[in-house]
């Protein structure tokens, strides 16, 4: 078919009265004469640029399209151009002429009017009642005159445009290379037929103008009033060289109005308006309503549904050798088995029994085999370090006397009474004094040995000086190592403990009940291995300690000291989860009113005490992955 034979086509399924025998089955045959006629073709200067008006005797559909930047063809349907009062052989700048050209009697006998222009400007097509409207944008005032191109070469498939015409048809103007399929978004079909429904509908939420769909068709110009859908819709089978099947269902009219737009894009534009879509079978396009297509997919779901649990059921038995068939279960139930397929266990043998189809069942011993492995073993070791310092320095002097008065040390007081008397005094204690006196000064340290003391006195006794002079420096280092190590599978929880119970009694009731407390060193630790080597581990380590130097009613306290944490730590590295340092710094005085605060003397009386502790605790973790 020739090129202009071919272009016909489009153009002749485009609306008016011949849609409407074409849809009720006459015969493609019979041609009726045309209601509607051009009647003037006119150019006019306007502010913005050249304008070109086809007046017809009535409101006429059209189809404009630019096959080259020179050349703008004006289609329409059913109108005849018999008896055109006027036409514009050469019009105002840029346009070069005008001439109306003859359509092909098969397709209708429409009329095409070619505008041929002097430079490639934009342009704009308006129906303006009765009257088709071109407007031309002003050419640049020094613009040189275009020239067009040669025509590239067409390929087998697609028309030849015959020699010295410049028509060229919308299918092969810069398409030569285009597939319709693709540019609908489809890939292009691989030689086997396949069925794939498919939406025109672009998302609902909005997206970034590089993720919306891009069109490649060539622009187009429709407008449509009123057109039958089916006939539009064959349309587009022209212009795309698309194999298109239309529905029995879609019916329905089309109100358009699309200026310079992608062929595709229109397509799509027409097809949601009307809530269709569409479906691929090879190189053929089945247009159908939304609604249609989704209940078909659904049909095919429910015929291949039924024709995959067709069969007989097989039989299947695994007794496990790690997992625990109650674990796994549920698992194969819901991930490999069949509607029809049932799982059965057996704890005393730990099997499995399975019964479903053969496909299904040789997925479920597949996935049996992957999941009945031996969990690797880790061995966890915590160690924990507590260290205490202490220093404690004691210094002074203290000082007592006694004074007696007593006949019997012949110093009466020469009175009846008091006939005797006994004065004493000391900055320090009055008892366990030095050198055996017994109103000699306490040492002020208990178990402070390391002492000086001084005893004066008469040689009857009635007076006495003891002098006591204490210098006390006591230093001390303590360390406790614990070092409790467990072993376990992984994913599963172990918890070692040591230590003592003490018992706790309670009575409610005049009845005795006795409960038991821990004070001991428990580590409880959750290790997962990873597929990096690795070890991740819940922990929760405590260690309790009984203080029975504060006991109270014979019940000690417990001094406690945890750690709940989850680290990460490569297999074979230790890493500290926690640490506490406590310090404790006490410095006392003590000396007598007065004569502690005499200049030069002060230190015969007073004693100063200084004590300074401090206690470490660290916390370390180590994890090896027991291998082999």
């Amino acid at each position: 078919m020739r090129l202009r034979q071919a272009y016909a086509l489009i153009v002749a399924v485009v609306l008016a009265g011949g849609l409407a025998a074409a849809s009720s089955g006459e015969s493609s045959n019979v041609t009726t004469t045309p209601s509607v006629r051009l009647k003037t073709i006119t150019s006019r200067a306007t502010t913005t640029g050249t304008s070109l008006v086809i007046e017809a005797s009535d409101p006429v559909p059209y189809v404009a399209t630019r096959p080259d930047p020179l050349t703008v063809y004006i289609d329409f349907r059913n109108v005849t151009a018999d008896g055109l009062a006027s036409f514009v052989a050469r019009g105002k700048a840029p346009i070069a002429d005008v001439a109306v050209e003859p359509g092909d009697r098969a397709a209708g006998g429409s009329p095409r009017v070619r505008i041929n222009l002097s430079q490639p400007v934009a342009y704009h097509v308006r129906a303006d009642r009765n009257s088709v409207v071109v407007d031309f944008d002003k050419a640049p005032a020094k613009a040189a005159a275009a020239v067009l191109p040669t025509p590239a070469r067409t390929t087998q498939s697609q028309p030849a445009a015959r020699t010295g015409d410049t028509l060229q048809s919308l299918v092969v103007s810069n398409r030569a290379a285009v597939d319709p399929i693709a540019a609908l978004g489809l890939a292009s079909p691989a030689g086997q037929a396949q069925t794939t429904p498919v939406s025109l509908r672009e998302p609902a939420t909005a997206q970034p103008p590089s993720n919306q769909r891009r069109f490649s068709g060539n622009p187009v110009s429709l407008d449509f009033q009123g057109a039958d859908l089916r006939a539009v819709l064959r349309t587009f089978s022209e212009i795309s060289s698309l194999n298109i099947v239309i529905d029995p269902t879609v019916t329905g009219t089309v109100d358009v109005a699309l200026k310079d737009v992608p062929w595709d894009q229109a397509l799509d534009i027409i097809l949601r308006a009307n809530k269709l879509s569409y479906t691929v079978d090879g190189t053929i396009i089945r247009i159908a309503p939304t609604t249609v297509l989704a209940d078909e997919e659904q049909q095919k779901q429910k015929l291949a549904d039924a024709q995959a649990l067709a069969g007989e059921l097989r039989p299947f038995t695994k007794t496990l050798s790690y997992a625990k068939a109650e674990d796994l279960q549920s698992l194969l139930t819901k991930s490999v088995l069949s509607p029809r397929g049932t799982v059965q266990v057996d704890p005393r043998t730990n099997t499995l029994i399975i019964t479903d189809l053969p496909d299904r069942v040789n997925n479920a011993s597949e996935l049996i085999s992957t999941l009945d492995r031996a969990q690797p073993q880790v061995e966890i070791e915590a160690r924990i370090v507590q260290v205490n310092k202490n220093f404690q320095r004691n210094l002074g002097v203290q000082w007592g006397f006694n004074g007696n008065v007593s006949p019997a040390l012949g110093n009466t007081t020469g009175l009846a009474f008091p006939n005797s008397g006994s004065l004493s005094g000391a900055t320090g204690g009055t008892t366990g004094g030095v050198g055996g006196s017994p109103t000699a000064v306490n040492l002020p340290v208990p178990g402070a040995t390391s002492a000086a003391g001084l005893h004066l006195g008469s040689i009857n006794g009635s007076f006495n000086l003891d002098v006591a002079l204490s210098a006390l420096e006591t230093t001390g280092n303590g360390r406790v190592l614990s070092t409790p190590r467990v072993s376990t599978q992984n994913n599963i929880e172990a918890e070692i403990k040591q230590g003592t119970q003490i018992p706790i009694q309670t009575v409610a009731n005049n009845t005795v009940t006795v409960q038991f407390k821990d004070a001991a060193l428990i580590l409880k630790v959750t290790p997962q291995i990873t597929a990096s080597n690795t070890v991740i581990m819940k922990i929760a380590l405590e260690n309790g300690q009984a203080d029975f130097t504060k006991a109270v009613n014979g019940i000690p306290p417990i001094n406690t000291q945890a750690a709940t944490t989850s680290v990460q730590v490569n297999d074979g590295q230790t890493t500290v989860i926690g640490g506490i340092y406590l310090s404790n710094e006490q410095y006392q005085t003590d000396r007598t009113p007065g004569l502690g605060t005499i200049p030069l003397l002060k230190w015969l009386f007073k004693r100063d005490n200084a004590i300074d502790s401090s206690s470490e605790l660290l916390i370390f973790i180590t994890p090896r992955i027991i291998k082999g």
